[in-house]
């Protein structure tokens, strides 16, 4: 019996596009003689739609027509299945218009790759690919990252976190705390963002403050680290669980300016089918031209970072090289990585059908051991309950 998936993508995330192409990516590799396939898009108002249009890269040229073709759904757990239900549901006979046995989500950003997605099929009890919810939200808060990869003696950049409120009340000094505490140049990130948006250099005061009020167009809170100024970005990918984990082969973005922008990553990569290659037509060198101890050290070094943070399925993570330095930095993960970083496993002979395959055996492995969990406890509380009033009231028994 083929196991049903639902490939999720899309949601209220400024990396929307990049998530559909590597939804639609993944959803065509998928290996149908051992899965029935059921693509799911979510909308960027978090309406989940369904149908033979979802699934056609094609059809996302005009969005409100393909809606139309499509159709609505809500997830719902039921007797154990996990269901779509067509919404609003029909007055007589069955509103299911499919039944999903794993939930896998190609999702970016915020709102879908930071936990909340997968909290959402976790208190729905269908097992799900990719990290869990506290790997996922830790994952994509570059901040809190960064503290528990120090804490396990994993080289990161000092950085300061800054809110808009702060920039808004004093900005001057905001760009001299940073000055002082980071010095210029300066790199200002999100801290809760991926695929390069947001992302400015501050190479004087009046550069910082651009990049600070840049930076909180998306988000409400930014990290601020130094600029590495000859700077060498190396990408690795790591697949598997806490457990067992394994890397991939490295590779080095070729980038045309001094920070790898969206642009470089989604536009200009220089593929005749460059709109629906995502990051697999990223301009790169595979493997990347560095020694193999260098090679060696990132790809451990993922490894370790991978399981610190408790992820599991495939994710793809960033490494700086200061070349003045000649010092490695881990720079992000990439909880669900941009074309799920099939490219760095290919050069290794795993085929894209494999690592999804691989995926989804996780997927299970970690529903099958949460299934051995005990989530009850016996225990007399309610019989015994006594409200003391409205105000102040306890339990008591």
């Amino acid at each position: 019996m083929k196991i049903k998936i639902g490939v999720f993508f899309g949601g209220k995330s400024v990396e929307h596009e990049v998530s559909i192409i590597s939804a639609i990516q993944a959803f065509n590799a998928f290996d149908r003689n051992k899965y029935d396939v059921i693509p799911v898009y979510i909308t960027k108002n978090n309406e989940f739609y369904t149908g033979e249009a979802v699934g056609k890269i094609e059809e996302y040229k005009n969005i409100p027509a393909l809606l139309k073709k499509s159709t609505r759904v809500l997830i719902v757990s039921d007797g154990g299945k996990t269901k779509l239900i067509c919404y609003p549901m029909k007055k007589f006979g069955d509103s299911t218009v499919a039944e999903i046995d794993v939930a896998f989500p190609v999702v970016h950003g915020t709102n879908v790759e930071d936990g909340a997605l997968q909290g959402f099929f976790q208190t729905l009890n269908i097992p799900y690919a990719g990290c869990d919810v506290v790997s996922s939200a830790v994952g994509m808060d570059k901040y809190v990252m960064k503290t528990v990869l120090k804490d396990n003696d994993i080289p990161v950049l000092d950085c300061v976190i800054k809110t808009a409120l702060e920039f808004s009340n004093d900005p001057d000094s905001v760009v001299n705390d940073i000055k002082e505490k980071i010095g210029l140049p300066a790199i200002v990130k999100p801290v809760n963002l991926g695929s390069s948006v947001g992302i400015k250099i501050g190479r004087d005061e009046e550069e910082l403050k651009e990049a600070l009020d840049h930076a909180f167009g998306f988000a409400g809170k930014v990290l601020v680290e130094r600029a590495v100024e000859q700077l060498r970005e190396i990408n690795c990918s790591v697949c598997g669980d806490v457990d067992f984990a394994e890397a991939s082969e490295c590779e080095e973005p070729v980038s045309t300016d001094e920070i790898l922008s969206f642009e470089d990553k989604y536009v200009s990569g220089g593929s005749k089918d460059t709109k629906s290659s995502g990051m697999a037509s990223l301009k790169r060198k595979i493997p990347a031209e560095i020694s193999e101890q260098t090679r060696e050290e990132i790809r451990n070094m993922a490894v370790k970072a991978f399981k610190c943070l408790g992820c599991s399925g495939v994710s793809r993570i960033d490494f700086m090289i200061d070349v003045k330095e000649n010092k490695i930095y881990l720079n992000e993960i990439n909880t669900i990585p941009g074309s799920l970083a099939f490219y760095l496993w290919e050069p290794l002979g795993t085929k894209y059908p494999a690592l999804l395959d691989k995926m989804v055996s996780l997927a299970l492995k970690r529903d099958r051991e949460q299934k051995n969990l005990n989530f009850t406890f016996e225990s007399n509380i309610l019989a015994n309950a006594k409200l003391g009033g409205i105000k102040g009231g306890k339990l008591n028994g």
